[in-house]
């Protein structure tokens, strides 16, 4: 775990040394970096999510930009497993349509979405894994004002290692005896 991470602070600190201007191109191979307000890191998570073809394990703080809920559920109306981590305040529900789309998502065939118990430490993470291969992590929460008109970092991670320390955390999490089913 300790070379684990040794790799990700390197692969980052390498990243943000120079930031690019624009993070079409990775900074390191297998990283690419976006920095927000922006409608780009918006469409980094919609473009991700649409070129799933086999799974989807996320973790959200926040989960409330319907474009993002929307795109999760056509990947998995196209046969792509959907595990959806939260946390286990209200936040990560919102509120009117999003609420709604979210509700919607988590009764569709193929997701499932489970709440971290309430009473625990928050479940801050903003992160997902695509097809056990492309990792998002970063600051941004996965709603509109988080991934359009706030300071944040979107990092996209080619790396089977990192992948597979995220498959370990994720798993670990996932599997807590006290996290709550979404209602169906």
């Amino acid at each position: 775990m300790a070379r684990v991470l040794s790799l990700a602070m390197t692969t980052l600190a390498l990243a943000v040394a120079d930031p690019p201007s624009a993070a079409r191109e990775p900074a390191v191979a297998g990283v690419r970096l976006y920095y927000g307000p922006s409608k780009e890191t918006a469409a980094v998570d919609l473009d991700a999510l649409r070129r799933a073809r086999s799974s989807i394990d996320m973790a959200a703080y926040v989960l409330t930009d319907r474009g993002v809920i929307e795109a999760l559920g056509d990947a998995a109306q196209r046969g792509v497993k959907v595990r959806i981590y939260l946390d286990g305040d209200d936040v990560s529900r919102g509120s009117g349509k999003s609420a709604e789309a979210l509700a919607a998502l988590a009764s569709a065939p193929g997701v499932a979405v489970r709440h971290k118990a309430p009473g625990r430490d928050s479940m801050h993470l903003k992160s997902y894994l695509v097809d056990r291969r492309t990792l998002r992590t970063g600051s941004a929460n996965f709603s509109y004002s988080g991934e359009r008109f706030q300071d944040n970092d979107v990092v996209l991670l080619e790396s089977p290692t990192l992948a597979g320390a995220f498959v370990r955390n994720f798993e670990s999490i996932w599997a807590r005896a006290d996290n709550r089913e979404a209602v169906r």
